[in-house]
């Protein structure tokens, strides 16, 4: 079913109106995944009025002129047809180690969208099978990000504190026996008495995730688009700089995967679609670091801090809001991580099903009430 649905769609090209992301291969690989494959042909009719036909090429894409190409959205079908060849000439996991470390710089470029596609992809490619459509899925990926490949301008680098001046309190949730009051789980420990800065020795207690979140400052200007707000970003917390490592590295990633979406439920009202990226941005990255080298894995960290924290900075709301689960589910009980994909399968907006699979990989009671709290935020609309 997931190759019938990826074949249909690479025809179309990877955004419409110019910027609007196309997010049809993304949704239905976790439709596929979370065992709601019959209704991904239905879902797909739904969505045709969204796809636009893959732009005309304008002039190949080869080994020596990539440079001038890269960050160029007119080349979109240039990047899409260059990676084509690339895949059909040797192992995909090959072009992805050279192409990652060339990419992670713009991550996020397109709204996080690309990268984001590339850890749908990869995550197929690991666990179902190396089928043609999910190569040239990857393919297509990977020229999206080369596309739209767009670093972020240069960054301050500030030492974060959950008790940082301007850094908001996180609320107490509305009561619920079965959630916890403040999330904690193996590796997003609860926050130190005294953390220490970020880039100190490994020896020290590092602020974690949820702290550094925390102490993100909204850009100035909130209105506009996405590439008005993060042109505006001047300094960012930093965070994961002790994920030297690469097994701590992807533990430190895990843990910022889990923080943000832990933090959609007290700020998701922010803005319902867009806040959805602080966490699928980085678990794209995360997903990836299995068919990447070792010696990747720290610099990706870096990198999906960046992504998640720009996003949060464009569009955290001025205050948090207290998060209840709603009548959704009875009284005592945890959300039950079926029924919570069910209800995103079934409102149908991407955006829901996205966090709604994400929120599944960290798969505890808080991530699931936060994609509960989006499907019930998400109109049906949204872009």
């Amino acid at each position: 079913m997931l190759d019938e649905a990826l074949e249909r769609l690479h025809a179309a090209g990877p955004e419409r109106q110019g910027w609007l992301s196309n997010h049809a291969p993304m949704a239905v690989e976790a439709l596929v995944r979370h065992g709601h494959a019959p209704r991904v042909h239905r879902w797909l009719d739904g969505y045709r009025a969204k796809l636009e036909d893959m732009p005309a090429p304008r002039a190949r894409v080869t080994p020596e002129n990539w440079r001038e190409a890269l960050g160029d959205p007119t080349r979109i079908a240039d990047w899409a047809g260059y990676f084509e060849r690339d895949t059909a000439a040797r192992p995909w996991r090959e072009v992805l180690a050279e192409w990652w470390p060339r990419l992670l710089p713009g991550i996020a470029g397109g709204a996080t969208h690309p990268v984001i596609r590339v850890g749908h992809a990869v995550r197929t490619l690991l666990t179902g099978g190396e089928t043609a459509p999910r190569v040239t899925e990857l393919a297509h990926a990977l020229g999206y990000w080369a596309a739209r490949h767009q670093p972020l301008p240069p960054l301050t680098l500030l030492d974060p504190s959950p008790h940082a001046p301007g850094a908001p309190a996180r609320p107490a949730p509305l009561a619920h026996p079965a959630l916890p009051t403040h999330p904690t789980t193996p590796t997003h420990p609860a926050p130190p008495a005294h953390p220490a800065p970020f880039g100190a020795p490994d020896r020290l207690v590092p602020v974690p995730a949820s702290a550094a979140l925390d102490a993100v400052a909204a850009v100035p200007d909130q209105s506009a688009g996405i590439r008005h707000r993060l042109a505006q970003l001047t300094a960012l917390p930093r965070w994961g700089a002790d994920g030297t490592d690469p097994d701590t590295a992807r533990a430190r990633l895990t843990e910022l995967v889990a923080a943000a979406t832990h933090r959609y439920a007290t700020h998701g009202h922010g803005e319902p679609v867009m806040l959805v990226h602080a966490a699928t941005a980085p678990n794209a990255v995360l997903r990836a670091l299995p068919a990447l080298p070792r010696s990747l894995w720290a610099p990706s960290v870096g990198a999906a801090w960046a992504a998640s924290a720009a996003v949060t900075a464009a569009y955290t709301p001025a205050a948090p809001a207290a998060y209840a689960t709603g009548a959704a589910y009875a009284a005592g009980a945890a959300p039950d991580p079926g029924e919570v994909f069910a209800r995103a399968a079934a409102h149908g907006d991407d955006h829901a099903i996205k966090f709604a699979d994400t929120a599944l990989d960290v798969g505890d009671p808080l991530a699931l009430t936060a994609a509960a709290l989006a499907v019930e935020l998400i109109g049906p609309d949204a872009a």
